[in-house]
């Protein structure tokens, strides 16, 4: 272990922990000193409101601090049963149930619906939750090119009528690009099979409320398993999916990291009920997200740095390892707080920035920060040559 950690740190592919001093915001306390935000999954701000902190007290003096068993034994309470009818409500299906994280979920929900003899078709750059998933399916895994529709169907005709499900990242974690569901779901329903999108960064961030992929293409109802999480936008934790009854159902009897694991306590429970009340009667949160995407974006361009977004991830490619631990730390002495992105979450030589923005983020704060990029890329990359 030793020696594989010496390799790591040679390699400037050793990870640290950074220990926040605050709640997660848009301004966060980190060594003693205030920073600005500009890497935290919680797009909508919502962590640290005031109204979700006293929901959740509310929650916890009425039902205490854990579930005290699974999900199916004696830890369902009242509260999980309302949020679960919340998220069906909102997302526009039948059913909701909710897994622990997001990881839980899709490594529950794929080796439920696939085992030994089907097949599931994954991108490329699906999360490795997904991934995970996959492998402990025993289903064989075919993986097709990024978002590339044509290169699915060659891969599907190669397979004729096996059973199986087509699943992808709805928002891209790292590159911040956007699946293509009409392609998606077309392939699904000419070929037999299910489709399947993960949207932990998609909910609360793209659509015109913020319902995420079907509503960003116009595609409501059309995708059969919508999957998704608590802890990024909606700012509480857990995971979730949504689909017929006949789908959570099944889940219930068959998903492991379900049916195995202690449920979520109350009181995040509560928090994430609330959020998501928020986020719906507060629309401008996520047209504010929208606008400071778009506004950091031209911020960037205008300074010569190739920016592209229509989601909170912004990512600025730095390529070497080295570099962009460096240019993080030159942002993090002056202020910004954006940890450097390497292998294995990226490939190797693909190290990046991976910018994400807040509905709380104003113009000046984002305009500045993206000359405090540039600034840090230009002084690497001039220190680098040196050597």
């Amino acid at each position: 272990m030793e020696e594989e950690l010496g390799m790591l740190e040679e390699k400037h592919l050793y990870r640290r922990i950074k220990v926040l001093e605050s709640a997660q915001k848009s301004h966060v306390r980190y060594q003693g000193r205030e920073m600005l935000m500009l890497a935290s999954n919680s797009y909508l701000d919502l962590c640290d409101d005031v109204r979700v902190k006293e929901y959740a007290a509310k929650i916890l003096m009425e039902y205490g601090t854990g579930s005290g068993g699974a999900r199916l034994t004696t830890g369902t309470m009242r509260i999980h049963m309302e949020l679960e009818a919340e998220i069906s409500r909102f997302k526009g299906r039948e059913a909701a149930m909710v897994f622990n994280t997001g990881f839980a979920a899709n490594s529950g929900i794929l080796p439920a619906l696939c085992g030994e003899g089907d097949i599931i078709y994954s991108d490329a750059r699906n999360h490795a939750s997904i991934i995970d998933g996959c492998r402990m399916s025993k289903a064989d895994t075919v993986i097709y090119k990024h978002n590339d529709m044509a290169d699915l169907e060659e891969k599907i005709l190669e397979h004729p009528g096996r059973w199986g499900v087509i699943v992808s990242d709805g928002v891209f974690s790292m590159d911040g690009d956007i699946v293509d569901l009409p392609g998606l779901v077309r392939l699904a329903d000419t070929y037999g099979l299910l489709s399947m999108i993960d949207e932990a960064h998609a909910t609360g961030v793209i659509g015109a409320t913020g319902r995420g992929c079907e509503e960003y293409f116009h595609m409501e109802g059309k995708t059969d398993i919508l999957m998704g999480t608590l802890s990024k936008a909606i700012g509480s934790e857990g995971g979730y999916v949504c689909g017929s009854r006949t789908l959570t159902e099944y889940l219930k009897n068959k998903a492991r990291s379900y049916i195995f694991s202690t449920a979520l306590s109350p009181v995040t429970i509560a928090a994430a009920k609330k959020a998501l009340e928020l986020m719906e009667e507060e629309s401008w949160r996520v047209q504010k997200l929208q606008e400071n995407v778009s506004w950091f974006c031209r911020c960037l361009q205008g300074l010569g740095i190739d920016a592209h977004s229509e989601t909170a991830i912004v990512p600025i490619r730095i390529g070497n390892e080295e570099r962009a631990l460096q240019v993080s730390e030159k942002l993090m002495e002056q202020g910004y707080f954006i940890p450097a992105i390497r292998y294995p979450t990226v490939r190797k030589g693909e190290a990046m920035l991976r910018a994400a923005l807040m509905a709380t983020h104003t113009e000046e704060e984002l305009a500045e920060a993206a000359q405090a990029i540039r600034e840090a890329i230009v002084h690497c990359s001039e220190w680098a040559k040196k050597f």
